[in-house]
Formats: structure tokens, C-alpha cells, sequence
């Protein structure tokens, strides 16, 4: 893990817990089992991909794109009959609980970055985070500050993208770059 993690590890722990790793709760598994229901026309136990397009929809607000409902039946369905090929209950709720969780994920990253960019210029500066390191770890050292920023200033321009800090969030000491 990199310094620059490792410091905002203690300042993730601030952030209110609807934004933070977690397992999915028993109403959003229900809500995602009535989902199941309601887009199973016909009562046929699984979801085409018509069906998944529509379920997609209610869980997450979105008309999934053609390569994602691929995507979804490659990794989830089940050939149904002599030629249907269907999502059952038990492996929609596993691909939804996934995508759930992954959906989390990022918005916890993305609520951080936001956090540090006060003034929403879509990037961080180095007072930026003295700022927010202020009030939320201030025994930490301007030079502790200062050698995590210019490890995640990955081009040195003074400026911390929001890619560079998504990497940063997710990098971790076993991936290779």
C-alpha cells in the first residue's frame, strides 16, 4: 500500500458508512429479488436479456449497453430448455450484489476525491490536501503531507487527477505495474 493510502485509510474511517466497504443488506437482497420477479415476464424463472436490460434499469437507473448484457450472460446464465439461454434467480442476485458493491466502491472514491477538490476544479493541489489533512489527521507532518502527494503526482505537475487518485485508492502492494 503506498504511503499516500495508508494516510487516507484514517480519513475513509471519517466518511459516513453508507459510503464504505460492506456487505449488501437483507432489504437491498429482497429489493433485488423483487426486481428479479417483476422483470421475469411470464413467470418463466430466469431473465432473458430483455429482462435484464430492464431489471438493470430499476436496480441502478441505467439501460445497460449491449457488450454489458453479453457480459452478464457470458459469466451468469444457464442454458434453459433445449435453446433458452437465462439468468435464474440465484446467479442475477450474485451478478447484482457484485455490481452493487462495485458501485459502492467507486462512490466512496469518488466522494473522497471531492472531499480533498473543495473547490471542484476536477484535480487536487498539495494545499488542497494540507487542508483537508488539517482537520481530519492535523498530527500528521507537513513532510509526511508533502512525500505521500508527490508519490501519487505520478507526472509531477503538481496536480492529482482523479485517475491518479482512483489508482492510487485501488493500487495495492500485490499488483504490478
Amino acid at each position: 500500500m503506498s504511503a499516500y493510502s495508508t494516510i487516507l485509510t484514517g480519513f475513509i474511517h471519517k466518511i459516513p458508512s453508507r459510503f464504505q466497504k460492506r456487505e449488501i443488506s437483507d432489504a437491498e437482497r429482497k429489493t433485488i429479488s423483487s426486481v428479479f420477479y417483476e422483470c421475469d415476464l411470464g413467470h418463466k424463472g430466469y431473465l432473458d436479456k430483455e429482462d435484464v436490460k430492464m431489471a438493470v434499469l430499476s436496480l441502478f437507473g441505467y439501460k445497460p449497453s449491449k457488450v454489458e448484457v453479453n457480459q452478464l450472460f457470458q459469466d451468469h446464465s444457464k442454458l434453459i430448455g433445449d435453446s433458452c439461454q437465462g439468468i435464474q434467480l440465484e446467479n442475477f442476485t450474485g451478478a447484482m450484489t457484485c455490481k452493487l458493491l462495485v458501485q459502492d466502491e467507486d462512490d466512496l472514491i469518488r466522494q473522497t476525491f471531492l472531499v480533498f477538490d473543495s473547490q471542484c476544479r476536477g484535480f487536487l493541489t498539495l494545499d488542497d490536501l494540507k487542508k483537508a489533512f488539517a482537520q481530519v489527521a492535523p498530527h500528521l507532518s507537513l513532510s509526511v503531507i508533502e512525500s505521500a502527494f508527490r508519490e501519487v503526482d505520478r507526472d509531477g505537475d503538481g496536480r492529482v487527477s482523479y485517475k491518479d487518485f482512483e489508482f492510487m485508492m485501488k493500487y495495492n502492494d500485490e499488483d504490478k505495474l
